[in-house]
């Protein structure tokens, strides 16, 4: 079975706030938030939590990506620690339970619906 990755971005803050002088940043916090959760709720390892340094879209707050081989790509923005990190973990398995990594919207987890900003084709292998 192909591993479903959470890419954080761990130099990731608020947007519409200035850059703290001094981490942890959000997206940091979101890393610990998720690690915690994710060794809960997926004892199986079905997830991999990958910290980054950055996912290039700073204009847009906390950015997170979800992505797994022959599945499309989803990029979160504009997300903060706290429930955003069960709702990620519930949109994942809804993706890994996709054999497509389609996530019908209505089932996407509604704190989430307004921090998808792109939802990525998988490369054509063919």
């Amino acid at each position: 079975m192909p591993k479903h990755t959470v890419f954080v971005c761990k130099s990731c803050h608020r947007s519409s706030e200035k850059r703290p002088d001094n981490p942890p940043f959000d997206g940091t916090i979101l890393l610990d938030q998720l690690n915690t959760l994710c060794a809960e709720k997926f004892p199986n390892n079905e997830i991999e939590i990958q910290p980054v340094g950055c996912l290039w879209a700073c204009n847009h707050g906390c950015v997170v990506s979800v992505a797994s081989p022959d599945k499309p790509t989803y990029l979160f923005v504009n997300v903060t620690p706290g429930e955003i990190a069960t709702a990620l973990l519930d949109f994942m398995q809804l993706y890994i339970n996709s054999n497509k990594g389609n996530v019908v919207w209505k089932k996407t987890p509604e704190i989430l619906q307004p921090a998808i900003f792109a939802q990525i084709p998988p490369q054509n292998n063919s």
